[in-house]
């Protein structure tokens, strides 16, 4: 049976001894090994719209592989493999070295060049296999792609593949410089090099679909630098934050988080200035609701652009009706979009699944925090409509026994069982190791509820609609109480972690209660207890939180959901933990956690073992993560903004500030920091810091204790800073917002 949409999980499948090479730009990626070849014994491939366009791509020298020596990577869309060609016999050293540099993006280029080292002549064969099977992403991470004749016709220096999948026709077309021999499959080259010489050829793959030919990013004959690629991101780093710090560490990750993202967006080509993240390499290359929308929240304090994107994109596919096979209902908000032969077919010709129980509130919850950043009305009052839509379906489809708590149950086979952020299928358990059964109402869910009632309140007092604010407002404080009754655990002292089709509490000690702290559902006089469990030896490896508790039946540190650590799912717990004022337990949390990710080359995976620190001295990997993985990659920035305790609310013209950071990375210099029009930098030094308009102008600072307009509860972000606060007035005369 086709299963097209996510859950995770092991991916089945023998894998080459060496690390495999990932590049990506938007929705294409290719999957090598480090010679560069695409082996179709391995899972490997070229992906273009969750489509293997290609599963062999094999380089060989008079019929032999060349040796491997290096990949060196400038950008996450390119890397050139170099290798050298088997020595002679009699010969102790080679004397020919291969050059192979790839650029993807909607297809891929290829720049081959074969180097003589010696002085004197040398000639060989360069050949080049060609082979695709247009399996969908689905068939391949599963390990059960199905043979495909794929036709080839050389003509006309190209090499074109084709065949028939369901009602589609696809074809990838190769062609080349050099005037190679074309035959079925393969590219040849007769070279001869006279003594200290180099021969170069360019090969582009071209993925057609029903007769639409896919522009590539990377034509032949055109300078890589000036690439639409190439030119996105030198943009994207321009608006980076710009961090001075004397942690390598921390230094390294911010860059390469940076750099993950910015080649993980997605652009519509019918809005190319209208960006959105992609979930993940090599499985989630797609638009992802959950992950989308909590990513493009983590970068608010840098670009506001990409949650700007996410909504809109979102907004455009909201649910409109019924549809049992992709759980559409109307106002939901989508899981996942995919493009494959498999996911079209499995759902009725639909490329959106809408199952997951979080999207919804949490697109309320982005559009409340962008307004707090400021500069973006007109998109807000344009979205509006679409927040009061997806607060219907949460309080009509959400909540469909009317309890007052969002709940789900997967309405198709061929859906999640599970459809809150730990979607594998044992995700929800009890303390005893039973499976929860559906419906379900996850913690975590009613506190993102709870905080997109409270943005829908703040944007209708923005507004001027008092009388829609103070509904929402109520709506907000009655979901809190009834959350803090059905699902705390006074023997336990912890939240459950959901409710079960009988309304049971599910006992365990998850990290979900950490997300209950980061949105403000949680009560004042509970709160203590839910941090000292996060940060007890039960829940807290010294690399991080894990998913599940130790003590717990069904805990296991090489599992996906149940004691595995993941990066994104620790900022989350670190912010809602400074949130109410646990200041220690954040800083621990956000070192334990970079701590880990230098282990990762400074990419955070997707995931990682639980097992403690004590027991070695580097994480262990979780083996099928995906990394690049968009909110892995966005984790160090919430982490970082988390220690600058930069909460705004430029409606109100004010931003809270009080910096927490933690001894090993000062000095700190945090610049770019985005709030409407005006851009600020934290200088943080021991004892002191500062914060300045980096235009110098237009921004007043005063200091005090509790300045006027302070937060006074939980229920603001802000609200665990007292005692160290500062107030920023944006003057209304001097710099427009």
């Amino acid at each position: 049976m086709t299963q097209p949409w996510a859950a995770g999980g092991p991916v089945p499948g023998p894998e080459p001894a060496s690390q495999p090479v990932t590049l990506v730009e938007g929705s294409t990626f290719c999957i090598s090994d480090q010679a560069g070849d695409i082996r179709p014994d391995f899972q490997h491939g070229l992906f273009v719209r969750d489509t293997r366009v290609l599963c062999r791509w094999q380089l060989a020298l008079d019929g032999s592989p060349p040796h491997p020596l290096t990949v060196q990577h400038s950008d996450p869309y390119t890397a050139t493999f170099i290798s050298r060609s088997l020595p002679a016999a009699g010969n102790a050293d080679s004397t020919l070295l291969v050059e192979r540099s790839r650029y993807v993006g909607d297809g891929l280029r290829e720049d081959i060049t074969v180097r003589n080292a010696s002085s004197r002549p040398a000639s060989c064969v360069v050949s080049l296999e060609a082979g695709t099977d247009f399996a969908d992403l689905f068939e391949v991470k599963d390990g059960r792609t199905r043979p495909v004749q794929a036709d080839a016709h050389p003509a006309a220096g190209t090499l074109r593949l084709a065949a028939h999948r369901g009602d589609s026709h696809r074809e990838v077309l190769i062609a080349a410089d050099g005037q190679p021999e074309i035959t079925a499959g393969r590219l040849r080259w007769p070279v001869t090099l006279p003594g200290r010489s180099q021969w170069t050829a360019s090969i582009e793959v071209v993925t057609v679909q029903d007769g639409v030919a896919l522009p590539l990013r990377h034509p032949r004959g055109q300078p890589v630098e000036y690439a639409v690629p190439a030119r996105r991101l030198r943009a994207w780093r321009r608006r980076a934050p710009q961090v001075s710090t004397p942690d390598q560490d921390l230094a390294l990750t911010l860059q390469r988080s940076i750099t993950d993202l910015g080649a993980l967006r997605i652009f519509d080509p019918g809005h190319p200035r209208r960006p959105v993240v992609a979930a993940g390499v090599p499985w989630f290359l797609a638009v992802f609701g959950r992950d989308s929308l909590l990513t493009a929240w983590m970068l608010l304090p840098w670009d506001a652009s990409l949650a700007v994107g996410t909504l809109q994109t979102l907004a455009e596919r909201q649910g409109s009706g019924f549809d049992p096979a992709s759980e559409e209902e109307p106002g939901r908000i989508l899981h996942e979009v995919r493009f494959g032969p498999a996911a079209s077919l499995a759902l009725g010709g639909r490329s959106n699944y809408y199952g997951t129980a979080d999207a919804t509130p949490l697109f309320v919850m982005l559009l409340g925090e962008l307004h707090r950043w400021g500069g973006h009305d007109a998109e807000i009052r344009d979205l509006l409509p679409h927040a009061d839509r997806a607060l219907e379906w949460v309080e009509h489809y959400g909540d469909a026994d009317g309890d007052g708590f969002v709940e789900y149950a997967c309405k198709t086979s061929r859906g999640l069982v599970n459809q809150g952020w730990k979607d594998s299928w044992d995700g929800v358990n009890f303390a005893d190791g039973r499976i929860a059964e559906p419906p379900i109402a996850l913690a975590e869910v009613q506190g993102y509820t709870y905080a997109a009632y409270q943005a829908r309140a703040r944007l209708a007092r923005a507004y001027g609609d008092t009388a829609a604010a103070a509904h929402w407002a109520a709506k907000a404080a009655r979901i809190k109480r009834a959350f803090n009754d059905a699902f705390w655990l006074p023997a336990r002292g912890w939240y459950a972690t959901a409710l079960d089709r009988d309304k049971r509490p599910v006992d365990a000690l998850t990290s979900n209660i950490g997300h209950c702290l980061w949105t403000g559902i949680a009560d004042e006089d509970k709160a203590a207890q839910v941090a000292a469990h996060l940060l007890s030896d039960d829940m807290f490896s010294g690399w991080g939180i894990r998913t599940l508790a130790a003590s717990m039946t069904a805990y296991n540190p090489m599992s996906y959901h149940n004691g595995s650590i993941w990066p994104h799912d620790n900022a989350i717990c670190a912010a809602g933990l400074m949130r109410y004022g646990f200041t220690g337990h954040a800083q621990r949390v956000t070192e334990a956690v970079l701590d880990a990710t230098g282990h990762f080359g400074h990419r955070p995976p997707e995931l990682f073992c639980g097992f403690p620190r004590t027991d070695y001295r580097a994480p262990i990997p979780y083996p099928t993560s995906c990394s690049p993985q968009a909110w892995a990659a966005a984790a160090p920035l919430l982490l970082l903004h988390t220690l600058l305790r930069l909460t705004p609310d430029l409606a109100a013209r004010r931003v809270w500030c009080a910096p927490a950071i933690p001894r090993r990375y000062l000095p700190l210099r945090v610049g770019d920091l985005r709030l409407g029009k005006v851009r600020l930098s934290v200088d943080a030094r021991d004892g002191e810091w500062q914060l300045t308009g980096l235009d110098g102008t237009g921004i007043k600072l005063t200091r005090s204790p509790a300045p006027p307009g302070a937060p006074g509860g939980p229920e603001d972000p802000a609200w665990g800073y007292q005692g160290a606060l500062c107030e920023l007035i944006i003057d209304r005369r001097r710099t427009p917002v």
